[in-house]
């Protein structure tokens, strides 16, 4: 899917096909097949980077990935070994083709075991001179070595990880330390990064940590959401370097060594007592690297980079990036889906009741789609047990159980009777439980569809000049047909001598 929007941006941008082939990793009759489809559909390149990832996959398919030989996967995988034996005395590649093929019946024949594994141990001792482009690429790692400070109230020593990244043609670098190597601190990292930098680079080329990567392929490494999702929200395609191939990053790789040498060394005296308080102080050597000048030039990494590179640099999105949190949930017969990871209820229309819907969401919303990728709700993201609804999304018989209130029964009374609305009204002044008196209302609207209307008009105002506000009054005065009947008179307790009065008590 976001794959689909770095390859529309590359697009937009004027990059030919077989370069964002190259860049993304991705077939170019793929690319190609996507390009066709939005020429002859006359559709905006903007526009579709302005949907949502579930609408866009919707709308354009992504096509078969290329052929690849199995038997060359599984051959690949053999190749340190197959290094390894050759280097020990007396074995040969007919033995090592024999112990192969044995293993594997349906693998390599002679012929072609010794060509590719001539291939693979002449390609590792090549050695390319890689040329870099100013503000292209940005390579980012996390150092071997950790620091740490200590916690003030505990007096626990807390060991925090260095997020290093630099460019390469500059040189000019940037350090960070985070609590740990997750996917949030990760991209929390990368975000300060591009921040400092003030722009985006093209290319960033991370390591394959898992906070990136979720499979690391030689060809085609699968990242995950988040980083994609980070990528598109800057423009910039990430490219992670090839699995036990430092040499793609050997700069980033140099600038930890660095890193050890001029910052890690000068602060091993000092001791601090929070993230915050630490950071400050890398921030501050790692200004002082990058002002030193260079070894045998003339300049500084920082007068490069502000000459060279900034000038070139992709301008930063407005807002600053939210993680997305994918999952797919099943709604649930209340028309709700429930969200493990807040322990909260969130409405959907109740015509999606027992269906399957995607569920994107940040710190701040979340998003629901049906599984053919359209959007049915929306909501602000709560933490905590309860639940978040909208009425529109529940039934008739719902919506009228919760639009339930002193107004909503006063204004179905007016419509069909001017006594029963005098009853409603006189009703709702006592003291007494609302759904209770809900109930008891909605017992006189039922009782009022099934009787005479004259008949009912007078016995609702019986039950108003006595003051007696019930259901069942009302009820047993049309089933005793007493609305003829006179409001009984109120006669004062007759005078008698045995009857005592306040003066006896006092």
């Amino acid at each position: 899917m976001s794959k689909i929007k770095q390859l529309l941006q590359r697009h937009r941008d004027g990059a030919s096909n077989r370069s964002i082939a190259r860049e993304l990793c991705i077939y170019k009759g793929t690319v190609n097949d996507y390009v066709n489809k939005v020429a002859q559909n006359n559709l905006d390149v903007n526009e579709l980077l302005k949907l949502d990832d579930p609408v866009l996959e919707a709308l354009l398919s992504a096509g078969t990935p290329a052929y690849l030989d199995a038997r060359f996967n599984v051959f690949k995988e053999q190749i340190p070994y197959l290094e390894k034996e050759l280097r020990r005395p007396h074995v040969t590649r007919k033995l090592l083709w024999q112990e192969y093929i044995k293993e594997y019946p349906d693998g390599y024949r002679y012929t072609q075991f010794c060509f590719h594994l001539n291939q693979q141990l002449v390609a590792r001792k090549s050695s390319a001179i890689l040329v870099h482009n100013p503000a292209e690429k940005l390579f980012v790692d996390f150092a071997g070595d950790t620091m740490e400070y200590i916690d003030r109230l505990t007096g626990e020593v807390i060991k925090v990880w260095v997020f290093v990244a630099c460019f390469p043609y500059s040189d000019y670098a940037f350090t960070l330390a985070v609590a740990h190597q997750s996917t949030e601190e990760f991209i929390y990292a990368l975000s300060c990064c591009l921040r400092s930098f003030g722009g985006c680079p093209k290319l960033i080329v991370p390591d394959n940590l898992k906070a990136a990567v979720i499979k690391a392929d030689r060809f085609e490494p699968e990242l995950n959401k988040v980083m994609e999702d980070f990528g598109n929200h800057y423009g910039i395609v990430a490219l992670p370097a090839r699995v036990r191939k430092p040499k793609d990053k050997a700069l980033v790789e140099n600038q930890v060594k660095l890193v050890y040498q001029r910052i890690y060394a000068k602060l091993r005296n000092q001791t601090f007592f929070s993230l915050e308080e630490l950071n400050l102080a890398l921030q501050e050597k790692t200004m002082e690297h990058n002002q030193t000048r260079m070894q045998q030039k003339d300049y500084s990494r920082q007068e490069k980079f502000l000459a060279d590179e900034k000038p070139l640099l992709g301008p930063l999105p407005e807002t600053d990036f939210q993680i997305k949190y994918y999952t797919q949930l099943r709604v649930a017969p209340n028309n709700c889906i429930y969200l493990g990871r807040d322990k909260h209820y969130y409405s959907v229309p109740f015509a999606y009741i027992s269906q399957n819907v995607q569920v994107v969401y940040t710190r701040t919303l979340v998003k629901i789609f049906s599984d053919k990728g359209i959007p049915i709700a929306t909501h602000e993201r709560r933490i905590g047990f309860g639940y978040t609804t909208v009425k529109d999304h529940l039934c008739s018989a719902h919506q009228f159980y919760y639009s339930r209130s002193p107004a909503f029964y006063l204004t179905a009374a007016r419509k069909v009777s001017a006594w029963l609305a005098v009853l409603v009204e006189a009703l709702f002044l006592k003291a007494e439980e609302p759904e209770v008196l809900y109930r008891r209302c909605d017992g006189l609207l039922s009782l009022q569809r099934k009787t005479d209307p004259v008949l009912f008009e007078k016995a609702c105002r019986l039950a108003v000049e006595n003051d007696i506000l019930t259901y069942r009054f009302v009820k047993n005065v049309i089933e005793n047909k007493a609305t003829e009947a006179e409001k009984q008179e109120r006669l004062p307790i007759p005078k008698h001598d045995n009857i005592r009065g306040k003066e006896f008590f006092n």
